[in-house]
């Protein structure tokens, strides 16, 4: 039997390299997450990074290079095609990135709700609070979660109210406590309040359990669900689980997918803990799997909170974990480095940035190569069909042989 080889895909939430030609329609013209962040800093240490190809593919995608500075000698050799990719999606969203990179693209738009108090509309919070028991609601609107916690934690406690809000995302979010509230009802009333969000087109309604008995020590912990609708569309992950293979889930990527092509979900949070199950699961993977990672951190931990040296060091540590990922692959193997969207830190508010992605191919064997700009995040779910000789999806076009 050929063996079909196996692929990880590590998608850097929110890393952005810049120049998305339609940024300004979405209020972003001049983002560049990894450009400002190098510049702001004054160098960014990412060797290997580097030796793949990012700078290159950052230059292509602004014209510019990144003031990155001198780098220390890479340890990882292995051969790498290497581009930019751009975002045919509507929206610029977490749900959106990852299902056109999958090979569906979100050619609809979403729903939102309004940033300003109250964010929701009252029949939608009377209908949930009647099903799930509640005696009303705290928060109603857009906030950053680790603020609006530290903000209503200590009444939320006393009240036993769930503290919602929204964001510049089309999502719906509570937060409860884990002990005062209980982790499992938190789960129950964000599945009432998924089915209740459903006609105001909705993409994602987000559990967020916290711990801590007062202001100051609230702490968000790695509880977090998604509940989330489904892909519009077939995605590469259906064609590899469909035919036989695995499709390894690290971290919130099944949620994202709505467990759709998922068949075996891992649960992981933090850089650190992130990169040591995916390395444990990309050495034990069988022929024929895909092992998929979400590194959240870049995103909700220091893209929407603004903290440029945090984003910074979370790159060069992120840079100093390739090596382990390259040591282990075997001939035939590949690995994908790219994002989602963009989440500038040096940017104004604290949205997502509409930009254009890095995506890295590397591996034993892969022919060296830059393939430009790409049309849409569907080129990955592309190569990724093709890789595994699968059929083609009705997006993107491949660039495993370019």
């Amino acid at each position: 039997m050929t063996r079909k080889g196996r692929a990880v895909i590590l998608m850097m939430d929110s890393f952005g390299i810049g120049g998305a030609e339609d940024a300004a329609k979405f209020g972003d013209a001049g983002a560049d997450t990894l450009g400002h962040i190098a510049a702001a800093r004054g160098g960014l240490n990412v060797p290997n990074l580097a030796a793949l190809g990012l700078f290159k593919a950052a230059e292509a995608s602004t014209g510019k290079a990144p003031a990155a500075g001198a780098q220390t000698k890479a340890s990882v050799s292995l051969p790498s095609k290497y581009g930019f990719m751009r975002e045919i999606s509507h929206g610029k969203d977490t749900s959106s990135g990852h299902w056109e990179m999958a090979g569906s693209p979100v050619q609809f738009e979403w729903g939102y709700f309004k940033p300003d108090y109250p964010s929701f509309p009252p029949e939608l919070i009377e209908k949930i609070c009647a099903e799930a028991g509640l005696p009303g609601i705290l928060g109603d609107k857009a906030a950053s979660g680790t603020a609006i916690i530290e903000e209503l934690g200590e009444e939320h406690i006393k009240t036993g109210k769930p503290i919602c809000y929204t964001s510049a995302d089309s999502v719906f979010q509570i937060a409860a406590h884990e002990k005062h509230f209980g982790l499992e009802r938190l789960y129950k009333v964000c599945e009432i309040a998924f089915k209740h969000v459903a006609p105001y087109n909705i993409a994602r309604v987000i559990a967020r359990p916290f711990e801590g008995e007062k202001k100051g020590e609230f702490k968000r912990t790695k509880n977090r669900h998604d509940y989330s609708v489904k892909p519009p569309m077939i995605t590469v992950l259906d064609e590899i689980k469909n035919a036989g293979g695995e499709v390894i889930s690290v971290g919130k990527i099944s949620d994202i997918f709505a467990k759709q092509g998922i068949t075996q979900a891992v649960k992981a949070s933090g850089l650190e803990e992130l990169w040591d199950v995916t390395l444990a699961q990309a050495k034990a993977a069988p022929d024929f799997s895909l092992v998929f990672t979400n590194f959240v951190d870049f995103d909700m931990t220091w893209g929407h909170r603004r903290d440029v040296e945090g984003y910074a060091k979370g790159l060069e540590y992120f840079d100093t974990r390739l090596p382990e990922l390259a040591a282990q692959m075997q001939p035939g193997d590949v690995a994908f480095i790219t994002a989602d969207h963009g989440c500038d830190p040096t940017y104004k508010g604290t949205d997502h940035t509409r930009e254009h992605v890095p995506v890295i191919l590397f591996g034993p064997g892969i022919k060296p190569q830059f393939i430009g700009g790409r049309d849409t995040y569907a080129d990955l779910g592309q190569t990724l069909a093709d890789y595994f000789k699968l059929p083609p999806l009705r997006f993107g076009k491949s660039f495993l042989n370019d």
